[in-house]
């Protein structure tokens, strides 16, 4: 690679959800450092990397804006907690995330006290006991975060009962199954954090609704080119549909001038192009139409789906075709995870471009190869990313960035309605 590994920017994200499995939050992790023979980025001073993550957050990547409407969580240790840079911070976006490591001493409390009084929201990270002299961080905290992987049931049980007389907010962190998900929800926890959430696998096995597959058979009548009533009455008896795909097309994120009011009136402006698009993002949104809380595969999905269009553009430029294909394999890649259904299987339902198939199923020919690189954004291991960027010449370090900070902050204004005029 020309670029030095220092001009890497590149922010961890793990959801933080509801227990709806809405996306809240995302804790922000570092993402950057030397490549060692184990292939993995080492972080030998935390509160360093807690600087590069606030430095990347709010000033690289300008992801004050790339969170959109959701908070970010930044991990504080005990030289970090006194730095003047934390006051910097906007506290109405991120959560102080106060390290397991750090030693409740009079000098800490009284600086987690005046944080507090600035408007900071406080999580105390990793617990999994009460100590005594933690009680005075629990007392200052909104968020009590608890690790519930070195935990059985009857030891949460029992934390969890000395925990509530303290009257906070319990994220369960590091779950990793569906049975820690049912008990901790029925030990009253209202966030959950862990790979069981943020890996797309975890939704393998969820039955297609009739929602989801009323969108299959849409897409396809758009993909085939159908007549436009023949779309609208498709749309018609998915009520709930209707209402997902005038929010979506009305957001921020489509750049349209003028508002939606109808789904005719969406057909006839968006055109087949923009109609497709949102129809393959739409699979990913709550199918009743309730709610704002949106599935964090959307996020992910719809971040890729964009990554992929700007590269394939810079890859093929002035090829709308192809950049439009590359929106399709990126936005695709994730139905398996959220359908629970083959790739192989939902690929028999749509009549897509050849290409399109081979990347999706295989990883293979330049669409392929954009989609690894556009997962090798979203691991953690810098060697994965170095790898995937030399598969495809012409996208450089620096201009993946550039598309990644646009497409983070495209995906993350989805379904923002524009305000009235």
């Amino acid at each position: 690679m020309s670029e030095s590994h220092s001009s890497q920017i590149f922010l961890g994200r793990q959801p933080i959800l509801g227990r709806e499995q809405q996306l809240l939050a995302y804790e922000l992790l570092f993402r950057e450092g030397p490549i060692l023979t184990s292939n993995r980025a080492e972080i030998v001073d935390p509160s360093q990397a807690t600087a590069t993550v606030i430095a990347n957050a709010f000033t690289e990547l300008s992801a004050n804006e790339a969170l959109g409407p959701y908070r970010g969580y930044i991990n504080v240790d005990q030289e970090f907690l006194f730095n003047d840079l934390i006051e910097a911070l906007p506290p109405k976006i991120v959560v102080l995330e106060i390290l397991e490591t750090v030693k409740p001493t009079p000098e800490v409390i009284a600086r987690c006290r005046q944080l507090c009084d600035k408007g900071f929201s406080l999580a105390i990270d990793d617990v999994i006991e009460i100590d005594d002299a933690y009680r005075p961080l629990l007392e200052l905290a909104d968020i009590i975060k608890v690790d519930v992987l070195g935990l059985d049931a009857d030891q949460l049980t029992g934390l969890v009962k000395q925990l509530k007389p303290f009257g906070k907010k319990l994220l369960a962190e590091k779950v990793e199954s569906a049975a820690q998900v049912d008990l901790c929800k029925s030990l009253g926890f209202e966030l959950f954090q862990g790979y069981y959430f943020a890996k797309p696998a975890i939704i393998v096995g969820k039955k297609l609704n009739p929602s989801q597959i009323a969108l299959l058979r849409l897409l396809g009548l758009v993909l085939q080119d159908a007549e436009t009533h023949e779309i609208e009455n498709a749309f018609k008896v998915e009520p709930g549909l209707t209402v997902n795909m005038l929010r979506l097309t009305n957001s921020v994120g489509s750049g349209l001038t003028t508002r939606i009011t109808s789904l005719r009136h969406a057909i006839t402006i968006l055109g087949r192009r923009q109609l497709q698009r949102w129809l393959q993002l739409l699979i990913y949104t709550n199918p009743k139409g309730g709610g704002h809380g949106e599935n964090p595969l959307l996020q992910l999905a719809a971040t890729r789906g964009r990554l992929m269009e700007l590269l394939a553009d810079r890859v093929a430029p002035r090829n709308r075709e192809f950049a439009d294909q590359g929106f399709m394999v990126g936005i695709m890649s994730l139905m398996p995870a959220l359908l629970g259904v083959a790739m192989e299987e939902i690929l028999a339902q749509l009549p897509v471009a050849q290409r399109v198939k081979q990347a999706l199923e295989e990883r293979t020919g330049q669409h392929g190869q954009l989609l690894q690189l556009a997962e090798a954004t979203e691991q953690t291991d810098p060697a994965i990313l170095e790898e995937a960027l030399q598969r495809v010449p012409g996208i450089g370090l620096e201009f993946l960035e550039d598309c990644l900070t646009q497409a983070l902050y495209w995906a993350n204004n989805l379904g923002r309605e524009k305000a009235d005029d």
